[in-house]
């Protein structure tokens, strides 16, 4: 799902919002990138 997607459904968080949240979310562990730009984000285990 896109971020433009994610933030239709989403409907408070403007796209930005939501690239800022996945962004931090990466930096703390608990999602990463799998694929490329057209990819997914997996949900990591801690």
């Amino acid at each position: 799902m896109s971020r433009k997607k994610l933030a239709e459904i989403l409907g408070e968080i403007p796209e930005d919002g939501v690239k800022y949240h996945l962004e931090k979310l990466k930096e703390e562990g608990k999602i990463e990138r799998v694929g490329g730009t057209r990819g997914e984000w997996k949900i990591l285990k801690n």
